[in-house]
């Protein structure tokens, strides 16, 4: 029992000692590769951004020439059908 807690004593001595040498190395070198991966990640972002931002604009402009089409159909509808009221009227005449 007394074993167990000093193997357990001297592997905690270690890994703190180990740690104090290992953490700056490893802040050094994490901290470059976490700004790079933000910077990547704001970079997604924007591209998203404007990628969603062309898409709506084209399906706007979609949107815009079929009510242009069915408005043109209609105007058109119309106009045959006074065309064909007026040469009603002239032919009663």
């Amino acid at each position: 029992m007394i074993q167990k807690n000093l193997d357990k004593w001297i592997v905690g001595a270690a890994l703190t000692m180990a740690a104090s040498v290992l953490l700056p190395i490893a802040k050094n070198t994490l901290r470059p590769m976490a700004e790079t991966g933000i910077q990547g990640a704001m970079g997604l972002v924007n591209r998203t951004k404007s990628t969603i931002q062309i898409v709506r604009e084209e399906v706007e402009d979609i949107i815009a020439e079929a009510q242009f089409e069915r408005m043109k159909k209609q105007l058109d509808r119309e106009i045959a059908i006074l065309n064909a009221e007026d040469r009603q009227a002239e032919i009663r005449q």
